[in-house]
Formats: structure tokens, C-alpha cells, sequence
């Protein structure tokens, strides 16, 4: 018997036998796929796939049994812990009890090179620790709990945020595997700290991507975006949302465009989506922030006190 050939891990949780257990699905434009499953006890082998793929199980004490691409194993879960399946591997997961799943799948054409460059002249996907049972990380935990909350806000991580958070992941596992990616010393030029801010201004209502900040500063994005952060003090992100939240406040203040629009200049698909974001840092909704700043007779409200 013939069985089908997938060139993803998100195409098989979308046409495998797996799709009717999926809860949410997010993609990044191929960078990244984020996939939330409930999914019953049994078999939840995968095909071979060019993807490197984190499962991570959000139930404690949940006994799993496979091989991931380095040897069997057979180990309970950690809440929030991971497994790592390797790339171009048809592994074998048996699990013995209902579990809600998240799982994170970088495609190897879009990551090789963010692997080579972390690992310096080592590869993390060849050291076959990393792919035998489960493992804790603190760090891309929290990474991917971030893209999960910014996907509830926002509908589908930016392509800034995907490469950003991508990076991070990609780090913390080659440390996991024994590298020791160099650390980013100095941070940006002050040239191309300059041009890089000047040109998240200028394109502020686009989905903007780090490879084009990173080109700007003559890094690798890799490095860029470690080095940005040391500069900035935040991700290239969390400062492009900084920036379009302080343009938000000024044409609300300033102008009487309507809220659709405004969202659209300051790069929101939507002024739903403008209003989920602006409620989450600035603790108001847009329309409440425009009335609060425009109400004769009421002492005005400052940026810094909903900032």
C-alpha cells in the first residue's frame, strides 16, 4: 500500500488522519506553523517531513512512547514540556491518555541557515540527544507562550515576529545540543540603529520582515536580532508595536480619521485587531482614548499615564 507524501508538517495536520483533532491552526507565510490539537490516546505517528518539529504537551504525567529520530523511548510528560522530532524522520508516538497538544514545525528551507550559523561548526540536528524524550526549557517556553498570545491578539504572528521568535528557539536549542552559538557583542552601530528605526517609521503600515532590517544593518538576521535587542532593550517586535502605538495615540489626538483607517496606516489588518492591541497596552480602546483626549472640560489624559 502507497501512503501519501507530505511536504509539511502543517499539510499533514491538515489532510492527515490527526486534521479533525486540530483546535486552532496559525502560519506565518511558511516561515513557521503553530498547530493547538485534543487529541484521544493511540497512535500519533507522523510521516517523514522536511520540518524540524516541537511537540510540546500541556498535560502532566501523560506516558509517551516512540522514537523521534534517535532510539525508542518510553517517558511521562512534564506540563509544558517538550519533544523534539527530527526532520526527514517517520517517527512513532504512542500515547496511553487523551492530551492537548501544541506543536511548533520550522521548515528546514527556511531555518538551514539560522542552524549553521548558531551552531557555528556544529549542527544540533545531529546530535541525537536532543530527539530522545522529553526535555524542560524555560526560555522557549516562554518564547512560544508569547507567540501563542500574540496570535490571540493579533490573528497570525508577522512575519517580524515569526523570524524573531524562530531565532530565539533555534538558540536556545543548539545550546540544548551542546553548542554555543557566540554571543552578539555591542549591539548595532549607531548608523544602523539609525537607519533601522527610520525605516520601521517609513514602512510602519507594512508586514515588514527581519531579513529587510537585517539587511539594512549588514547582518545576518540571526545576529541582527540578538543585536537589536542589546541596542534597543526590546525585540524588533515588541519595538515596531511601541512605534505604532505611539502613531495610533498621534492621529487620534490630531485627526479625525476614521478608526478603520488608522488601523490600516499603522499596519492592522483590521480596526478590530488595532482595538485588541491598543486595549492590551494602552488599558482603553481606541475610541475611549480619542474621547478622553478631546472631552472639553476634563483634565487631559497623558500618554505616559496609559502608556
Amino acid at each position: 500500500m502507497t501512503h501519501p507524501t507530505y511536504t509539511s508538517f502543517a499539510q499533514w495536520y491538515r489532510e492527515g488522519h490527526l486534521a479533525s483533532y486540530v483546535r486552532a491552526r496559525k502560519s506565518a507565510g511558511g516561515i513557521l506553523n503553530l498547530i493547538e490539537a485534543v487529541q484521544p490516546a493511540g497512535d500519533m505517528s507522523d510521516p517523514a517531513v522536511p520540518d524540524l518539529v516541537l511537540h510540546q504537551y500541556m498535560d502532566c504525567g501523560t506516558r509517551v512512547r516512540g522514537d523521534m529520530g534517535s532510539g525508542a523511548f518510553d517517558v511521562k510528560s512534564d506540563k509544558c514540556g517538550f519533544f523534539l522530532a527530527k526532520p526527514n524522520f517517520a517517527n512513532t508516538i504512542m500515547v496511553d491518555s487523551s492530551h492537548q497538544v501544541r506543536c511548533l514545525a520550522l521548515p528546514l528551507s527556511q531555518w538551514r541557515s539560522a542552524f549553521d550559523e548558531a551552531n557555528v561548526d556544529q549542527t544540533v540536528l545531529d546530535r541525537p540527544d536532543v530527539f530522545r524524550g522529553t526535555f524542560n526549557s524555560p526560555e522557549i517556553r516562554s518564547a512560544i507562550r508569547c507567540l501563542w498570545s500574540i496570535c490571540e491578539v493579533e490573528g497570525v504572528p508577522s512575519r517580524l515576529l515569526a523570524r524573531a521568535a524562530g531565532y530565539e528557539i533555534i538558540s536556545h536549542l543548539c545550546r540544548l545540543g551542546g553548542a554555543k552559538p557566540a554571543p552578539a557583542k555591542g549591539g548595532l552601530s549607531p548608523w544602523a540603529k539609525r537607519r533601522c528605526i527610520e525605516l520601521m517609521h517609513a514602512r510602519l503600515s507594512e508586514d515588514i520582515g527581519l531579513e529587510e532590517l537585517a539587511a539594512e544593518a549588514q547582518l545576518s538576521p540571526f545576529h541582527f536580532a540578538r543585536m537589536f535587542k542589546q541596542s534597543l532593550g526590546v525585540p524588533p517586535r515588541v519595538y515596531l508595536t511601541q512605534l505604532r502605538m505611539e502613531k495610533t495615540c498621534e492621529l487620534l489626538e490630531k485627526t479625525d480619521i476614521p478608526i478603520t483607517e488608522i488601523a490600516l496606516e499603522v499596519g492592522y489588518s483590521s480596526n478590530q485587531v488595532l482595538a485588541r492591541v491598543f486595549q492590551k497596552n494602552r488599558r482603553m480602546s481606541p475610541t475611549d482614548y480619542r474621547r478622553a483626549m478631546r472631552e472639553p472640560g476634563r483634565p487631559q489624559l497623558r500618554r505616559e499615564d496609559v502608556a
